[in-house]
């Protein structure tokens, strides 16, 4: 008996909490995946870091070992000067690239990387003045770029989604939330096609070192805004047109922007994602909840003397506050 009450109750708290644990196993998992992620990484690519670390041990000490008068402390040195200089996209070597990373079409393409978040951290500011005007021009222009994007993602919504679903809805009366799968599945593999196949196929013939793996890899960490940089288009000695490419890329990287969050937000709009994220949210204060509020704290003052709080009649018959109030869009406004 004792077990059986014991157990319904554990039951009810369940239930009554349902959020509470759905949002506990969500970051739960989360924190997993993270873990999964970091094994991975570590498991595939520690081997070929270790590699390359003996690979270029040998090559210091070959190199020592040839040019006698030549310290190990000047080569460090040496070596230090050039990696730091390297992090800034200055290279001393005589096969890079002879343009200079602070033309108006790299600064362009700059500017386009920080306000979309991407970052590719292949340039970056010298100076302390060019430090600090990146961090005011962040502040003010990444709040812009998302009002920019949600403007634009808004408006191409409107005839990519909505009303096409809503045609198909409407003259071939299938199922809406049916005719939304499909759409959502038909848009994401146009998206990828016009994106991600078609521009990873032109960036492996214009970029002689990138395959095709490595070529849709660049599309991808640049679309996702993850911009971990280590791909960098225009990049090549001797590049041909290279101001015309710059800018090319800049404009690829603002659509296809568009694009992925005009998928996404697609994708957010199907009633079955709805449903999912309901699982994890707090769940809204609704008006029969509030009304009970209400009536509980009617019993609770109704104890006190006459007087000191309105009677029901008094709350119904006399408003709190004397204002007009706006029934809908375009219709009259009614008073008190």
């Amino acid at each position: 008996m004792l077990q059986s009450l014991t157990g319904n109750s554990c039951v009810r708290l369940i239930q009554s909490n349902k959020s509470a644990w759905y949002f506990l196993f969500l970051v739960l998992g989360y924190i997993l995946y993270l873990i999964f992620g970091a094994v991975v990484f570590s498991s595939v690519e520690l081997p070929y870091e270790d590699l390359l670390r003996q690979q270029l041990r040998g090559i210091k000490r070959q190199f020592l070992q040839e040019h006698k008068c030549l310290s190990e402390e000047r080569l460090e040195r040496f070596l230090s000067k050039a990696l730091e200089a390297s992090n800034y996209g200055v290279s001393i070597l005589n096969n890079a690239s002879a343009s200079w990373n602070w033309d108006f079409t790299s600064s362009l393409f700059f500017a386009s990387t920080v306000l979309s978040t991407t970052g590719y951290g292949h340039t970056a500011p010298l100076s302390d003045g060019g430090k600090a005007f990146c961090i005011i021009y962040s502040v003010i222009g990444i709040p812009f770029t998302l009002l920019f994007l949600t403007a634009v993602v808004q408006r191409i919504m409107v005839y990519s989604t909505w009303r096409p679903i809503m045609h198909i809805h409407t003259h071939w009366g299938l199922s809406k939330p049916l005719v939304a799968v499909v759409h959502a599945t038909l848009l994401a593999v146009v998206a990828v096609s016009c994106f991600f196949l078609i521009p990873a196929a032109i960036f492996s013939a214009l970029e002689k070192n990138w395959n095709f793996l490595e070529s849709f890899y660049f599309c991808f960490i640049s679309l996702s805004t993850i911009g971990l940089g280590d791909y960098v288009p225009g990049e090549a000695f001797n590049q041909r047109f290279r101001e015309l490419y710059k800018l090319g890329i800049t404009v690829y990287l603002l659509l296809g922007l568009i694009a992925m969050l005009v998928v996404l937000e697609t994708f957010c709009e199907l009633q079955q994602l709805k449903q999912l994220r309901k699982m994890f949210y707090l769940k809204k204060e609704k008006p029969q909840d509030r009304l009970t509020i209400m009536e509980h704290d009617h019993l609770a003052f109704s104890s006190m003397p006459d007087g000191t709080v309105n009677s029901p009649q008094e709350d119904k018959t006399e408003p709190f506050v004397d204002f007009p109030v706006l029934t809908s869009p375009g219709a009259c406004i009614i008073t008190h």
